[in-house]
């Protein structure tokens, strides 16, 4: 194998856990690695020493295809397996493989509670597309690079640089947030700083928890770029998290995690994964158990299907607080 194009358009976390294909791919194999994403998360991989170029898309993958012939791949590691995928196979016609997506297993599990899933780590899933070349599991985990341009001197911040509790209080979706009232709750019984992660659209709520706690947090949510808030995220102490790319980067970082669930459940293969901490190295999962309504989505919702949020609103405070402070005692 010369040369070996990666795909996976999306999204953060995704593409976070597609990490040990590139750098188990580029090490073992000693092939030109190229990876196909979407223009908006090329940033996260531009720093990746495991991958030789980027080829970025907007939403159409026609405008490139002229392009990746004439790359004359040897090999197609399909890690998103969709539409826009196929179209890229059948133009190259090169030897291929795919991400087996388990739609049916997550359906019965989403629908019927019926969990039928493998029970291995979606990271784990993507090493397997990469199988039939030899390739195989190093066992390090999760790799995210950080440009030094992006690195943020925590140091040089006298608020921060006793320590801190990064807490990641976005989600994607609203029903794998917890409500503002909740966080505020936990902040208030934590002994540490604590900085809130997110990005612009998680400001307003970070003002509002950040004024409920006298403004005694670090709010960073929309004040950093992605790629300096994953820095917030490496050096803090512990990192308090929903299912979110940011867990998955603190994974990467090999940070003790917190990782509080609502409509989703691990059992999808989402969570955090070889962080060094926790059961299994996996962190500490905080979430509510026995409820017949959840998992509702394998992703989430803008709200709750059955009004009740009982997922997230039944989350115990102190479980979080406990798990943050286990380690101090």
């Amino acid at each position: 194998m010369k040369k070996i194009l990666l795909i996976r358009f999306s999204s953060i976390g995704d593409i976070v856990l597609t990490s040990p294909v590139m750098r188990c791919l580029k090490l073992q194999t000693g092939a030109e690695i190229h990876f196909l994403t979407k223009d908006v998360y090329k940033g996260l991989v531009a720093a990746n020493p495991f991958i030789d170029k980027i080829i970025t898309i907007n939403k159409a993958v026609a405008p490139v295809l002229e392009q990746l012939k004439q790359e004359n791949y040897d090999f197609v590691a399909d890690l998103h397996h969709n539409l826009r995928t196929a179209q890229v196979k059948r133009a190259l016609a090169k030897p291929s493989a795919a991400l087996d997506k388990l739609n049916i297993r997550k359906w019965l599990l989403v629908h019927f509670k019926k969990d039928v899933m493998p029970h291995i780590h979606v990271a784990e899933r993507y090493l397997n597309v990469v199988k039939s070349l030899d390739v195989t599991d190093d066992g390090k985990g999760l790799d995210f690079f950080i440009p030094p341009a992006d690195e943020v001197a925590v140091d040089e911040m006298p608020e921060l640089r006793k320590g801190y509790i990064a807490f990641v209080i976005g989600a994607q979706h609203f029903t794998k947030r917890l409500p503002n009232e909740k966080i505020i709750a936990i902040c208030r019984q934590l002994d540490e700083r604590v900085v809130l992660i997110g990005g612009k659209e998680d400001a307003p709520n970070a003002e509002l928890i950040n004024k409920a706690l006298d403004g005694k947090l670090f709010n960073a949510c929309g004040k950093y770029s992605l790629l300096q808030s994953a820095s917030l995220v490496r050096q803090a102490k512990k990192v308090i998290t929903h299912d979110t790319g940011f867990m998955h980067i603190a994974a990467a970082f090999k940070k003790e995690i917190i990782s509080v669930w609502g409509n989703t459940v691990p059992a999808l293969g989402m969570y955090p994964y070889r962080s060094g901490h926790g059961p299994n190295g996996n962190g500490t999962i905080v979430e509510v158990q026995g409820l017949n309504c959840r998992p509702c989505s394998k992703i989430g919702f803008d709200k709750c299907p059955k009004g009740h949020f009982k997922c997230m609103n039944l989350i115990e405070e102190g479980a979080v607080v406990r798990a943050v402070k286990k380690s101090d005692a």
